[in-house]
């Protein structure tokens, strides 16, 4: 909070004085009067208490509730001589588009000895959100003629709050002019920046253009144009700039891994990577080589990036921990990726997502209580994040899954929804688990929840037509929703199943078998074998049908489908 003036120093004791009551004694006075008992404190109304006013303020921010804290700072600055206070006030009511109190607010800061810079920034920033273009050029015109330091960067701020782009892409290019712009390549390249951002991709690349007929030495502005050149498809021009960058400056690692992106996007991963190999190396480019090798499956170059940044200074490593599980992943060495996400720092920006991995390791290892406790941990550490909390509960749903604990899959879901709503992964997740506990009715409504969500979707087509099979129910409907499926993804073994238990539903028990056989040759799917041999035994091929359960067992001994089935078959 800003510092308190004089003023309200002497109110606050005035104010401390007026709420400590006077005592008078029980009989009559007997002395003369004292000084205190004639004097009469005079108490400000809420509305001028400059304290509670600035207090309510406060709290009304840290609540972010800029209307109320626009409110309190508003009749602060009435009682206040600080511009401090003034310029708070204006900010607040430019913030939430109040252009009266705005006005007002900068009148009154202006009066009591704004700068005139930041005045001019304030003006602009009013004059934009009343749509006054000239008044709005007006100001920031003044605002970069100053020639303050941070004059142009204070530009560019104004430019991207503007709510109306076009009027704010009409100012870039009248006033960020190569005339009028500083002798800063770094000036030059923010507003090239600026004007691609606001879709002015011309005059981004003129003065991209004109950057480096200026700043030839200068290694950043080789890198934006031929950022611009590649973005606009010259990708020979881009290269090109890029390939005299590079001969000027060999060892600049942000020239390589510009000319490294490009190379990668064209598809030439092998030479991406060669640029890469030598020269100072930093997080960001072991992040690309690491990247590159795994899209060309490159596993000789992984493993050795992994063995280099292994010998790299503890610095290094320390930076690259998560780099290193990811690259002890990729090379199925698990118990050394769950090490190095453990020495991933709580500030480092990947520590959300070493977490999540470390729990889907630590139940690999089988040690799914680790995993769960883990994310139940982060379910408390991100409970003001809702996008890294619905992770966490979507992923502790996924494991309870994976261990076919559907109730407690269930319950995690229900928690995930919670959080973000109607969400439609989370809605056929949880119907996934609602039917393999049997509960139908439950399992139908999140899969028509989320067809009405997104209407034709493939997979909740497939499911809830399976699902309607599977309770051997409203079959007309399940044939034709899985019809639907089968016909947008017509070699989907998954789909096929459902075709095939579908037409088994209906007593078409060829049919099924064509479907299913494909399915199970496809995949080799356990639930998809238990189908086929259902079908099959059905039919009365209990030989061809028995061959295909030892299959099954041999693929997943303890699949719970297939000791369901034999129990039916063989009461």
């Amino acid at each position: 909070m800003r510092h308190f003036t004089a003023a309200a120093t002497l109110m606050l004791g005035l104010a401390a004085c007026a709420q400590a009551p006077l005592r008078q004694p029980a009989g009559p006075a007997t002395g003369p009067a004292q000084p205190l008992a004639r004097m009469t404190v005079v108490t400000p109304d809420e509305d001028h208490d400059l304290l509670a006013q600035l207090m309510a303020g406060e709290m009304a921010l840290g609540h972010s509730d800029l209307k109320a804290a626009a409110l309190h700072y508003g009749k602060a600055m009435a009682s206040s001589d600080d511009p401090a206070v003034a310029e708070r006030a204006a900010m607040l009511a430019i913030a939430v588009h109040d252009d009266v109190g705005a006005g007002r607010a900068l009148d009154r800061w202006q009066a009591l000895g704004a700068k005139p810079v930041a005045m001019a920034q304030a003006r602009a920033e009013l004059a934009l959100n009343r749509g006054d273009t000239p008044e709005a050029q007006h100001q920031l015109q003044i605002l970069t003629d100053s020639h303050a330091k941070n004059a142009w960067r204070e530009f560019g701020q104004v430019l991207l709050g503007a709510r109306d782009q076009a009027q704010a892409g009409q100012l870039l290019e009248a006033l960020a002019t190569p005339r009028r712009l500083p002798a800063d390549p770094q000036a030059w390249l923010a507003m090239s920046e600026l004007g691609d951002k606001l879709g002015r991709h011309a005059y981004a690349q003129r003065v991209a253009d004109a950057a480096l007929a200026r700043f030839r030495n200068d290694a950043e502005v080789y890198a934006w144009a031929a950022q611009m050149k590649a973005r606009n498809g010259d990708t020979s021009g881009a290269r090109e700039l890029l390939r005299q960058a590079i001969a000027k400056a060999p060892e600049n690692v942000h020239l390589r891994l510009v000319y490294a992106s490009i190379l990668s996007e064209a598809g030439d991963y092998a030479a991406a990577a060669k640029l890469l190999d030598h020269g100072p190396q930093d997080a960001d480019t072991y992040q690309l080589r690491a990247a590159l090798a795994a899209r060309s499956n490159n596993t000789k170059a992984l493993a050795g990036l992994y063995r280099q940044l292994q010998q790299a200074a503890p610095d290094v490593r320390e930076q690259n921990a998560f780099l290193l599980g990811q690259l002890a992943e990729m090379q199925h060495r698990d118990a050394e990726a769950l090490a190095w996400y453990g020495q991933v720092g709580d500030d480092d920006p990947h520590a959300f997502d070493a977490d999540l991995r470390s729990a889907v390791l630590l139940q690999a290892q089988g040690k799914s209580a680790e995993a769960h406790e883990l994310l139940g941990q982060m379910q408390l550490d991100y409970l003001d994040q809702p996008a890294q909390l619905r992770q966490a509960y979507q992923l502790d749903a996924e494991l309870y899954m994976r261990e076919q604990r559907y109730v407690q899959a269930i319950n995690a879901f229900t928690r995930a929804l919670q959080v973000v709503p109607n969400d439609p992964g989370l809605l056929y997740g949880r119907g996934l688990a609602y039917a393999e506990v049997g509960q139908t009715d439950l399992a139908v409504k999140d899969f028509r929840s989320l067809l009405r969500l997104k209407p034709g979707d493939i997979d909740a087509s497939n499911a809830l037509g399976y699902t309607l099979a599977d309770a051997n129910r409203d079959l007309p409907e399940a044939e034709q929703l899985v019809a639907k499926a089968r016909a947008a993804r017509p070699d989907d073994p998954a789909i096929a199943d459902s075709w095939g238990w579908v037409q088994y539903r209906l007593g078409h028990l060829q049919q099924a078998v064509q479907a299913l056989r494909g399915a199970w040759q496809t995949g080799k799917d356990a639930d998809v074998g238990v189908h086929l041999g259902e079908v099959l035994w059905k039919q009365g091929d209990r030989q061809d049908a028995q061959h295909v359960f030892d299959e099954v067992r041999k693929i997943d001994p303890h699949n719970a489908s297939l000791q369901s089935t034999l129990k039916r078959l063989h009461p």
